[in-house]
């Protein structure tokens, strides 16, 4: 019997291995995209739910209480790494394989726009979901509080701020999707995943998959009081800096260093 190599992949055998998954999210059809895009949206919420009841009612300090609710978060990656899903933030990671012209641009498009738009739709139907489920009204309708002022916060960034957080992000999650890569076990995968996504959530960084849950969620709870407008006005730069902070601070980074071809 072979002995089982235990040694984490080094950087350059990560960098192989993102781009080989990118080239097969790219070429993978349709409806499995979509079907595997509404799991995501589904699974970041679930991090969502969790991390707004941990950080109800809580009285630690500001940096042990988001702490708590970073590691609370790290469930929604969890999920999709190791349950499989398609998320759009994780998904900017194909941009090694385009640089590498492995993909087309028209393929990472294509891939963006489908799991982009069933991110929403999970996660958005998460929002309504946990509305319905009367579990906000925990804690004296305590939780549903907190629901609202994660949304309202969200929505009085300013979106120059709101793009730089989501650079800052998305740096933090492609980089846990990065390390995980590294792990031969589900649980060096989970450890791999759990500080990087910690860090972001304490340091109120922003996530647009995130953020398709929270804010829709703060709409119900407020009754009206919060608009789609005001959603967008949040999700687009969130959405801009996450591209620009996985896909070319993390990806095309990796790419110049273990992948391109110098003379």
């Amino acid at each position: 019997m072979s002995e089982q190599n235990i040694d984490a992949y080094t950087p350059a055998k990560m960098a192989e291995l993102v781009e080989g998954i990118g080239v097969k999210k790219a070429a993978l059809p349709t409806v499995p995209t979509l079907m595997l895009g509404l799991l995501a949206g589904a699974f970041i919420a679930f991090g969502a739910m969790f991390f707004t009841l941990v950080m109800t009612n809580q009285y630690m300090g500001l940096g042990s209480a988001r702490l708590l609710g970073g590691i609370a978060f790290s469930l929604g990656l969890i999920l999709v790494v190791v349950g499989g899903a398609e998320l759009f933030t994780g998904n900017n990671l194909i941009v090694m394989a385009w640089a590498d012209r492995k993909v087309t641009t028209l393929q990472l498009l294509r891939n963006w726009g489908l799991v982009y738009i069933s991110n929403l739709s999970g996660a958005v139907g998460a929002a309504a979901l946990v509305y319905w489920s009367g579990t906000l009204s925990f804690g004296d309708g305590a939780v549903a509080e907190t629901a609202l002022d994660i949304a309202i916060a969200k929505i009085n960034i300013d979106p120059l701020q709101a793009f730089i957080r989501g650079i800052l992000c998305n740096v933090l999650v492609c980089l846990a999707v990065w390390l995980c890569f590294a792990a031969h076990h589900v649980a060096g995968k989970i450890l791999a995943i759990v500080f990087p996504i910690s860090a972001f959530v304490a340091l109120g960084f922003e996530h647009s998959v995130a953020n398709m849950y929270f804010i829709p969620l703060g709409m119900l709870v407020s009754g009206g009081d919060i608009s789609v407008m005001d959603f967008l006005n949040n999700l687009v730069p969130v959405t801009l800096g996450n591209i620009v902070g996985g896909g070319v601070f993390v990806a095309l980074v990796y790419w110049a260093i273990y992948l391109r071809k110098y003379a």
